[in-house]
């Protein structure tokens, strides 16, 4: 069993940390840097795999906001909680808000869209979440890649490389219930602040 999940990390590793960097992303990052430091994969592929979905991922929901507001899909996010707030930021602070957006966790989507329906000019903005994408992806990979360390010198290696594999991505999708929690809650404040 272990053989597998580790054959299919090789394999499929970079595609899963490119996808769910596409979404909010931190933990698939984080699992990234950490299975690079495994040698599952190279450190510098696991950065680009991350920058690539962060970049994709904003990019996509940037143009959703501009090609596509009044759809339903749109006009449902721009409902999320934190989306007018977000919406003010971006129009009083345009490059410090696309700049910045990724790191608040939960805003990412919303903060994508309503760049989108801003007047941020679309090569600003691409410029701006390329920059942003890349310092992003370096950080949360090296996060990863130190955990693995820090993993490593505290259970030892005492446990087969498979068996650290599985540790890590107990760990990583422990890291991903959790945050899904506390934005869950923190949407639920926001939703009760601004009714």
């Amino acid at each position: 069993m272990t053989e597998t999940i580790h054959h299919l990390i090789e394999q499929y590793g970079l595609l899963a940390v490119f996808l769910g960097c596409v979404a909010e992303g931190e933990s698939a990052a984080i699992l990234g840097g950490f299975f690079a430091h495994q040698q599952v994969f190279v450190l510098w592929h696991s950065v680009l795999a991350a920058a690539l979905g962060a970049f994709v991922g904003d990019t996509f929901f940037f143009i959703l906001g501009r090609r596509f507001a009044d759809h339903p899909y749109v006009v449902r996010l721009r409902k999320r909680p934190g989306f007018r707030r977000a919406f003010r930021l971006l129009n009083t602070h345009p490059d410090i808000f696309v700049l910045s957006n990724r790191y608040v966790y939960g805003m990412r989507l919303v903060g994508g869209i309503a760049a989108g329906l801003s007047n941020i000019a679309a090569l600003r903005f691409v410029i701006l979440n390329a920059i942003s994408s890349v310092i992003w992806a370096v950080l949360f990979s090296t996060i990863g890649y130190v955990f693995g360390l820090g993993a490593e010198h505290f259970i030892g290696q005492a446990l087969m490389r498979h068996e650290r594999l599985l540790v890590g991505l107990g760990i990583g999708l422990t890291v991903a219930i959790l945050a899904w929690f506390v934005a869950r809650h923190v949407a639920r404040k926001e939703r009760a602040r601004e009714s």
